[in-house]
């Protein structure tokens, strides 16, 4: 009865978790805070011009820099939901985070992720139209319809990880508190727990397969009908403008899924912690800083009109 009973005491006595983050002297802890803080920074300011610039031009008052609005704002929350804690460690704050934040952290984090999954789907699939059926395109994509296109990616992401995340609160952990990484990962979890873990693993990889596997179906069938229909087109001037409306997204489709790829095919077992890591700053900090800059230096329209604020500034 004893023995019983210190069992149940060692299964839930854990409460919180220690994110270990990156080792390194208190000098290169610094110069790491220094470089996240500028590219968060960079991420707000950059996603919150666009937001700004689209809602403020009448020029871009269509569903494709509708969809970019929607992008821009996620990518603002998605670095949100793990940067602030991130800078805190290096900082040599806390590196404890509770059971209820580390869930939450890690439930906003995947919601955003694939939230952005099916946002890239449906802003390929918007292209699609346009280059493929551009007679019928603003009577097919109006603002309605992507409104609704729009609304479904943020519900269906937001609503995949509510049962994975519900069956981690179902898991006990016995042993060590300690996350090997500077944020809430659901690996780091299925390592840490003493419960059998195998329901979780096949729940997140069938999510993940269909939100991953799905997008990618619909955003590979929509560039190539985009590239059959462009190579049609008989003049260059033609082509390279038909090519124009959808480089950017192209450009972000292929950093994205090139970098979630990386996440699930991991050299080995003992590597695997590392990349992971290395793979998630990309996805998390990265690629956010990077999607305004490619939306507005690929995009002829946006630079136009922002050349157009600053002459009158």
């Amino acid at each position: 009865m004893r023995d019983q009973n210190q069992e149940d005491y060692n299964e839930t006595k854990v409460m919180e978790f220690i994110l270990l983050g990156f080792p390194g002297s208190p000098r290169v802890q610094i110069l790491i805070f220094m470089v996240f803080f500028i590219m968060y920074i960079l991420t707000v300011l950059g996603n919150t011009s666009i937001i700004i610039l689209v809602t403020t031009s009448s020029r871009l008052h269509s569903p494709m820099y509708f969809f970019l609005c929607n992008l821009s704002f996620l990518e603002i929350w998605y670095t949100t939901a793990s940067v602030p804690k991130i800078l805190a460690i290096f900082l040599g704050r806390s590196r404890t985070i509770s059971f209820p934040g580390c869930l939450l952290q890690l439930y906003f984090i995947f919601s955003f992720g694939c939230t952005e999954h099916i946002l890239l789907a449906v802003m390929a699939y918007d292209r699609y139209l346009a280059i493929c059926y551009p007679l019928h395109y603003h009577t097919i994509m109006d603002m309605n319809l992507s409104g609704k296109l729009a609304g479904g990616a943020w519900l269906g992401g937001f609503l995949v990880v509510i049962f994975p995340s519900y069956l981690i609160t179902r898991l006990s952990f016995c042993g060590s508190n300690v996350i090997n990484n500077f944020f809430c990962n659901i690996d780091n979890w299925v390592v840490l727990s003493c419960s059998d873990t195998s329901f979780l693993e096949k729940i997140v990889f069938v999510t993940a397969t269909i939100v991953i596997i799905g997008s990618c179906v619909v955003t590979l069938l929509s560039y190539i009908f985009i590239i059959s229909t462009i190579i049609r087109i008989p003049s260059t001037e033609g082509r390279k403008k038909a090519f124009s409306t959808c480089s950017s997204h192209f450009a972000v489709v292929i950093i994205w899924y090139g970098s979630t790829v990386f996440l699930f095919v991991k050299p080995s077992k003992q590597t695997a912690l590392e990349v992971t890591k290395i793979v998630s700053i990309f996805n998390l900090i990265v690629v956010p800083v990077m999607n305004p800059f490619i939306y507005t230096l690929r995009n002829k329209e946006v630079r136009d009109i922002l050349r157009n604020k600053f002459h009158r500034v």
